[in-house]
């Protein structure tokens, strides 16, 4: 393999919990919350799947359908998306709902695996190009930066960017084209199966990890070294 491009949601990163994720905007806005009350929440935004990220929602209301499928392709989208699903949970004050949506965005909402930083090192030792290929509707460079991550990166490839999501070929065509590399020598490294997947029908490698909390997967990405040694 001549190059590795990576997801960036449960590959590379993990978003923070749910709990974490409410809490942090509760105290930034100073509204009063019980704690059964913030913990009734935290239930209901989860199985709303109102976090992204997490977990997928129980249910798509039917309203959402439509856009839910193709959330990726755009800022605007991706946004109206998961505040939709949000919004199925009664906040105290309705402005909560952008104030989530906003903290997913922030580099503090967001942890790297913990052997992220060694495998990416290492393919930049050994002179592999990487890019992050993501269904995503917002920017998440600031978050490699903030975790020191960004300077073993050459190319971001983003859905929301090109208007395009995974598994659709074109966005992995993209990011070998930007890399100089052949898609039959590049590996993708992933957590979703039928986004990430895609990849294979360029004829590119497919590697998939276990979307899981960060302290359960300590070592997953360690496996994609050998691959591309």
């Amino acid at each position: 393999m001549t190059a590795v491009l990576f997801d960036f949601s449960g590959t590379l990163f993990r978003v923070e919990s749910t709990d974490s994720w409410l809490r942090g905007v509760v105290a930034d806005a100073g509204v009063p919350f019980t704690e059964a009350e913030l913990t009734a929440a935290v239930r209901a935004l989860e199985a709303a799947g109102a976090l992204p990220g997490g977990g997928a929602p129980a249910r798509v209301p039917a309203e959402l359908a439509d856009s839910w499928l193709i959330r990726d392709q755009s800022a605007a989208l991706h946004r109206a998306a998961y505040t939709g699903l949000s919004r199925q949970v009664t906040l105290p004050d309705p402005a909560l709902h952008d104030a989530l949506y906003d903290r997913h965005m922030t580099p503090a909402a967001w942890t790297p695996y913990p052997d992220a930083v060694e495998v990416l090192r290492t393919l930049r030792e050994r002179g592999i190009p990487v890019g992050v290929v993501s269904n995503i509707g917002w920017d998440p460079r600031p978050v490699f930066r903030e975790h020191g991550l960004d300077r073993y990166v050459d190319v971001y490839v983003l859905s929301y960017e090109h208007g395009i999501q995974k598994p659709d070929p074109r966005l992995f065509a993209t990011a070998c084209e930007a890399l100089g590399a052949d898609p039959r020598r590049t590996l993708m490294v992933g957590d979703d199966r039928r986004a990430d997947g895609g990849a294979a029908s360029l004829g590119c490698g497919v590697h998939f990890v276990d979307h899981l909390p960060v302290t359960d997967r300590p070592d997953g990405l360690l496996p994609v070294l050998d691959l591309v040694s």
